[in-house]
């Protein structure tokens, strides 16, 4: 028996990973956030699957249908939204379960700042312009921010920013990354990313309150930076397709010390 920790997507019933699908089609029980999973995924339950929806769950109550389902040598498929490397709680349901001597597995997902940069279709970093991303959020109800992790700080380093969980502070957000990014700096809200009802606000930072208006909650991502509006023949471009770019797989002479390796001749024609 094994508990099997899947990310689910950011909602679209496609982005769910082939291994995702494969797992919960094999597993008798399925353990699922019912606020943020889309229905289409249980259908890959199978048939006469225990189904539970864990939204209104405390940690002891999800524990506890696990241990059911430990005793009786089933399988579990439990589903989070997004991947769950970030915000997904699954690290708490791990370590007890391991005190418990409970096998595990973790199957990534697709994460939601992947699936808000698509339905923007932008690249996240740009050369010499941003080549980092930050993912971070502001202080809410169920989790305080250490006190180096603030928005200020990351804005220092005028790295692309992905804030979840974050629209309901959008008027300190603003105040927090104007002084750093400028009141012109492009900022896209992204609402539901990948569900049929997803919605795309773009602006400018000291207009994005005003574009969004209370239109949006909860499951908003918020992208701000200099990567998100590069205008066609502005922004500096990779080196990696430059002509003249000497590297392992395109030698640009018989000199190059790529030259020799024979990859260029296996893979290039």
């Amino acid at each position: 028996m094994t508990v099997h920790f899947i990310g689910a997507g950011p909602g679209a019933p496609d982005l769910l990973t082939l291994r995702g699908r494969d797992l919960i089609a094999s597993s008798p029980v399925c353990l699922y956030a019912g606020s943020l999973v889309p229905a289409a995924v249980l259908e890959h339950c199978p048939p006469g699957a225990r189904i539970v929806n864990t939204a209104s769950l405390d940690l002891d109550a999800i524990l506890a249908e696990i241990a059911q389902a430990h005793t009786e040598g089933h399988d579990v498929a439990r589903l989070h939204s997004g991947d769950l490397s970030i915000w997904s709680a699954m690290g708490e349901q791990i370590r007890r379960l391991r005190a418990l001597g409970i096998p595990i597995s973790v199957t990534p997902g697709v994460p939601a700042f992947a699936a808000a940069a698509a339905a923007l279709e932008t690249e996240l970093t740009v050369p010499r312009l941003a080549q980092s991303l930050v993912l971070t959020r502001t202080p809410g109800r169920a989790s305080a921010m250490p006190e180096r992790e603030s928005l200020s700080a990351f804005a220092a380093t005028g790295s692309t920013l992905a804030i979840h969980l974050s629209i309901h502070n959008l008027a300190a957000l603003v105040a927090d990354l104007v002084p750093h990014y400028g009141a012109d700096c492009p900022v896209a809200v992204v609402w539901r990313a990948s569900w049929p009802d997803e919605k795309v606000v773009r602006a400018r930072l000291d207009g994005v309150e005003q574009a969004v208006a209370g239109t949006m909650e909860r499951t908003a991502l918020i992208l701000v930076g200099r990567a998100l509006e590069v205008e066609e023949g502005v922004a500096a471009e990779s080196s990696l397709y430059a002509p003249d770019y000497d590297r392992r797989f395109r030698p640009q002479s018989a000199q190059s010390p790529f030259a020799s390796s024979g990859l260029a001749g296996e893979l290039e024609p």
